[in-house]
């Protein structure tokens, strides 16, 4: 968190206690102008893929506690700025998408904000945007003329983004260069035609938003704000939304609500708390009893984190679709309903042929911290497979060690548990 200090307003106390607060321009400033009555705030999304994974997930839940405390929210679809493509965290420029590819795109994202967010002409209504209706339209000279001359090379060459692409000796193009001024004219077209004085983003996105902030205050000579979320990574240092069986899609079409449950289910003992308040709606105090939990009870607290964060995005039906999935699917491995919930691992057919390492796999399931705690569960015979012992710590998993079946299960202890599956793929 950015802050320890006490803060007037609700919206900034809840996400700053919640852990999604990183930077901001002036806290305190903000906090005061948010004390005082509603504000309007947006956060951008550029249209490269057809779904947003559960990285992005982080933003929605800001623009959720946005709302749910009164403020409006401008979800900004970036039709205009996703022609040009971030370069920011990129060491090539992004694939350049026709415009029809990025049309199809945006109406296929805009479907999860509206699990998240009310969408009307109300005071604290959303409103989905976006910026191709402003930037298509620009005559680019007059464009340079009046706002080119607010943007310096030096000041643009100083952002960790760029600097960080040139250090490693990677090109950025013209085109890509044009991203940060179109994006700052978004803060600037809001701030005239919404009143919007607060900007929201990822960490990367923190010289992005600065450059919005400055053009707002030296065109109209008023005050703007900018606040980032942190990157969000698992306690195994992983980024946020990426697993060995690829990303973790937000799109029903794209990730069952049973496999984004088993997402949730499979959290890492340590990120379970931290987890709770970025992505559920429960009660701080509710979550303070949860993250005490320790042994096998944890589990439960990992139950919760998956029926809550898979509610929000899906709904409760899915919730009870994915656990009777869940259900089926165990009956027909031979296990038993208890175990319908346990961490799971999918093995891809690559894996099953090279030899998954069994130490990896305790390691991945959350059974153990670390190779080492897994070597010396094996060594002091608290490792079993199908309630075996396991002896050697070098076994690897093989198709033939399913022996026929589909299942395996693995044990640290007596009370600990993970579930290893075959890719039917």
């Amino acid at each position: 968190m950015v802050t320890k200090m006490l803060l007037k307003s609700e919206f900034l106390n809840i996400i700053n206690e919640r852990g999604f607060v990183y930077q901001a321009t002036d806290l305190e400033a903000l906090d005061a102008q948010m004390a005082a009555g509603p504000v309007t705030a947006y956060i951008g999304f550029d249209a490269t893929a057809s779904s947003f994974h559960v990285g992005s997930l982080v933003q929605i839940m800001v623009l959720y506690w946005l709302q749910q405390t009164g403020n409006r929210p401008l979800v900004l679809m970036g039709g205009g700025t996703t022609k040009i493509g971030d370069p920011t965290g990129k060491d090539e420029s992004r694939k350049l998408l026709s415009d029809q590819e990025i049309q199809k795109n945006i109406q296929s994202l805009a479907l999860v904000f509206n699990r998240a967010l009310i969408f009307g002409d109300g005071p604290s209504d959303a409103l989905l945007l976006n910026n191709a209706d402003w930037i298509d339209t620009l005559n680019y000279p007059a464009f340079l003329r009046d706002y080119g001359t607010h943007f310096t090379i030096n000041r643009m060459l100083s952002f960790e983004s760029v600097r960080q692409r040139l250090d490693r000796e990677h090109p950025m193009t013209f085109l890509e260069f044009n991203y940060m001024i179109l994006q700052a004219y978004d803060f600037l077209e809001f701030f005239k035609k919404y009143k919007c004085i607060l900007e929201i983003g990822g960490s990367d996105q923190w010289g992005n938003i600065i450059n919005g902030v400055e053009l707002v205050r030296k065109v109209t000579h008023k005050t703007v704000y900018g606040l980032t979320t942190p990157l969000i990574t698992t306690a195994s240092g992983i980024k946020m939304g990426k697993t060995a069986q690829g990303a973790v899609w937000l799109n029903a079409d794209l990730l069952s609500p049973y496999d984004y449950w088993q997402f949730w289910r499979n959290t890492e003992d340590q990120d379970v708390g931290r987890f709770l308040k970025l992505f559920t709606t429960l009660p701080l105090e509710e979550i303070k009893r949860l993250e005490k939990l320790e042994g096998a009870e944890i589990n439960e607290a990992k139950k919760i984190l998956a029926d809550q964060a898979t509610a929000f995005l899906h709904g409760e039906e899915a919730v009870r679709e994915a656990r009777v999935t869940a259900q089926k699917l165990f009956e027909a491995s031979g296990a038993s309903l208890d175990e319908a919930a346990l961490p799971t691992i999918i093995l891809s057919e690559e894996e099953l042929r090279s030899g998954a390492s069994i130490m990896d796999l305790f390691c991945r399931l959350g059974l153990t911290n670390s190779k080492g705690e897994a070597r010396r569960l094996i060594e002091g015979g608290g490792a079993r497979l199908n309630e075996e012992p396991i002896k050697d710590e070098l076994l690897a998993i093989t198709s033939a060690t399913f022996d026929g079946e589909s299942l395996l299960k693995l044990s640290a202890g007596k009370k600990r548990h993970g579930l290893v599956k075959k890719n039917k793929g």
